[in-house]
Formats: C-alpha cells, sequence, structure tokens
C-alpha cells in the first residue's frame, strides 16, 4: 500500500496480495513466507540469489507492498514474527487425523482472523456503516458459497426496515443493477473479487449510480478497483478445499461489524422491529 506512511504489517500483507504479484514476485513471497526468520538476516542479494531473481525484482517487489526498500520491510517483518499472535500455518493433508484436521482448520479460522483485525480499514468500516444508514435500498450479490453470505446479509438487515434483496443469480443482478439509483446500495460478497460476472454486475451498478461496497479477501482485486468502499479479510486457505473455508467466516465477521454498527445508529427502531418480528413469530407457533 503506497503512500507517505509505511506499512506496519508484512506476512497478512504478503498473502493478501499474493495473487496480484508476477511469477518471480511470487516466489519472493512465498520465500518470506515459508522462512520469515532467515530474512531477517538476509542481504537483498542473499535473497536474489535465493529465490532466483535480480535485485531489482526484490526492490520492485517491496515498493509494491508499500515499503521503501528490504530494509524496511524486514524492520515490520521482525515485529511480527516475534508476537505470539504469529503462527505457522499448516496445509491439511488426507492422511490427518480429524483432531489433527481439527487443529488446523479451527488454527486457520483463528489466525486468519486476527490477520483481518489487523488489515481490516476501520475508517472504510465507518464510512459503510454510514452509506447503509442512508440507503433506500440494499442489494447484495455473491455467488457460491458468497452467496450464503449475501443471504445473512438480507436476513439481518432488513430489520432495520430498508429494503434488502440478495441475489445469487446473474440475471437477476443484472436486473436488479439495471434499476438502482444513486440513493441505493449495493454489496458485493467475493472471496477472489474478480468473477467476470460479478463484475459486470458491479459495472451496471456503477452505471445505475449506486455505491458499491466489497467485502472480499484479496487486497489487490479487480473488485477493488471498482468498488467505492472496500472491506478486507484476510483468510487462509486449505488445499482440500475448492473455495475458502475460513474466508467464509471472516467475510460474516465483517458483517456482523456492519450490523453492529447499523444497530448503534438505529437502536430504538430496530429495537422495535424486533419487537415486532418476534409477535409475528410468537403468533405463528401458537
Amino acid at each position: 500500500m503506497p503512500g507517505t506512511n509505511l506499512p506496519t504489517l508484512c506476512l497478512p500483507l504478503l498473502r493478501s496480495s499474493f495473487q496480484s504479484f508476477t511469477k518471480s514476485e511470487k516466489r519472493v513471497a512465498s520465500f518470506i513466507l515459508e522462512r520469515p526468520h532467515d530474512i531477517i538476516h538476509m542481504t537483498i542479494s542473499d535473497l536474489a540469489e535465493a529465490t532466483k531473481t535480480a535485485e531489482a525484482t526484490i526492490s520492485r517487489f517491496c515498493r509494491k507492498l508499500g515499503f521503501h526498500g528490504l530494509q524496511s520491510l524486514k524492520i515490520a517483518l521482525a515485529s511480527e514474527i516475534l508476537s505470539p499472535l504469529e503462527t505457522n500455518y499448516q496445509e491439511v493433508q488426507p492422511t490427518d487425523s480429524f483432531e489433527t484436521m481439527g487443529t488446523k482448520i479451527f488454527n486457520s479460522i483463528s489466525e486468519g482472523l486476527q490477520d483481518t483485525l489487523k488489515l481490516l480499514d476501520f475508517d472504510a468500516l465507518q464510512k459503510a456503516v454510514a452509506i447503509l444508514d442512508h440507503a433506500h435500498k440494499i442489494d447484495i450479490y455473491g455467488f457460491g458459497i458468497s452467496a450464503v453470505i449475501a443471504s445473512d446479509i438480507e436476513h439481518r438487515f432488513i430489520r432495520f426496515g430498508i429494503p434488502t434483496k440478495a441475489y445469487s443469480d446473474l440475471h437477476m443482478q443484472l436486473i436488479s443493477a439495471s434499476i438502482l439509483e444513486p440513493e441505493d446500495v449495493v454489496i458485493v460478497v467475493s472471496h477472489t473479487g474478480s468473477n467476470t460476472d460479478l463484475l459486470n454486475s458491479v459495472e451496471v451498478a456503477k452505471q445505475s449510480g449506486a455505491q458499491v461496497i466489497a467485502i472480499t479477501s484479496h487486497l489487490k482485486s479487480p473488485l477493488t478497483k471498482k468498488a467505492d468502499l472496500v472491506l478486507h479479510g484476510m483468510s487462509r486457505e486449505v488445499n482440500y478445499s475448492s473455495e475458502s473455508m475460513t474466508s467464509r467466516l471472516i467475510h460474516m465477521a465483517i458483517v456482523d461489524l456492519l450490523y453492529m454498527g447499523m444497530i448503534f445508529k438505529n437502536q430504538d427502531k430496530f429495537t422495535n422491529n424486533l419487537n415486532k418480528l418476534r409477535l409475528a413469530i410468537a403468533n405463528r407457533k401458537e
């Protein structure tokens, strides 16, 4: 994240930006992720030789992450690897027992939540709550496992009395996006942020004048370039999942933050609506 202020994190930033790196940059990133303690004592020449890249590539790689050079990257890295929160991540293997699998997956979720806490833009979160609070209508787009999160957002946010609808079908997303107005808001949930159909829906929504809030795991995905606000959740995938298991829970944690922010802005209205909802359900049970 280029700017005047250097990043204070290295490993979460590497993981979240990994897919945006070139082939040679991925070699550097993988080496750092696999051997963070070794990097602290290496020169730029050592790292270039170990990763079979040029020193210029490493310098460019560091600047791409927002660091002045390898030295400033190592300073940030040193503070992280001494943290008790930073542990070694392990992939699930087919020979693992259920206890081992549970330990790895639960650690992955825990570490992903900690990474998200480090990387989440809380100013963007506050702005997102303000935008949602003034929305005339909220539409939510998501495919696959993200559609489950979209449905959860619909279920929660409809309680604020704002027309809210989740769409997991491309044609319905395009219909929704085409009739949006500037006072409307779209929440887009996507682990990779690179689904072409989803990006098309976002493009149509933007053309309609709606504001777009993205919840994604990849910091430099195409979706982040199209969205007005990005809420970035970091997850560490395991090999034996076609889609990230942990990203679903991490994205839902971000939704929890949005939901609580909306509750605090609309406490009386929320309480009144919730009482009406409970009364309606109670009457249905009789």
